[in-house]
């Protein structure tokens, strides 16, 4: 993606600046905002981008949308509008996320499911992070139909296939290889 690795750059100095003012968690919900605007928002993403619409009035539109964020986050603003780089704010925004997470030890996990989880469920998923990692992750659910039952785990470049539709795919390798006279099933 065009700009990640200024992104990520600009965004480890924001989270050292973020923690040295002791505003870090602040400045985590400002770009959780940022980030969800900015990706719900096709208009002002291309407004952010557009080469035709005058720096003053980016800015005058970010400071009109969030009002109420953090002094150090509209310092960001400033300071990506003077590098001709307000148009990787959302980039920015969710790197900034990744590191802060990062930082306090905090990993995201997806886990794939028929059905949408209980909190009986993410218990015992947690668990199975747990015993995996060594550490917790916040849990987003996504549904899948096509994995038949079970659940898939995914944490950073972790995965754990736990689905029936896995295990019918592992099951059915194991019959092609052991007998030559069952060819498909």
């Amino acid at each position: 993606m065009k700009g990640t690795r200024a992104a990520q750059r600009y965004a480890k100095a924001i989270l050292e600046l973020a923690n040295d003012q002791k505003v870090a968690n602040e400045v985590k919900e400002d770009m959780l905002s940022i980030s969800k605007t900015i990706a719900a928002s096709d208009d002002l993403k291309s407004t952010l981008a557009s080469p035709i619409i005058k720096s003053d009035l980016k800015m005058q539109i970010l400071n009109e949308i969030f009002k109420d964020i953090n002094g150090l986050t509209k310092g960001v603003f400033n300071l990506l509008v003077e590098n001709n780089r307000i148009n990787i704010l959302g980039i920015v925004a969710t790197q900034y996320l990744l590191l802060f997470d990062d930082s306090i030890l905090v990993q995201n996990a997806v886990v794939t499911t028929v059905v949408p989880l209980t909190k009986e469920l993410e218990i015992k998923i947690q668990a199975k992070i747990k015993e995996l990692t060594g550490r917790e992750a916040t849990i987003k659910n996504k549904i899948d139909e096509s994995i038949l039952g079970g659940f898939v785990l995914r944490v950073g470049d972790l995965q754990y296939d736990a689905s029936v539709a896995n295990n019918l795919n592992k099951l059915k390798t194991e019959f092609i290889k052991s007998n030559a006279y069952v060819s498909k099933i």
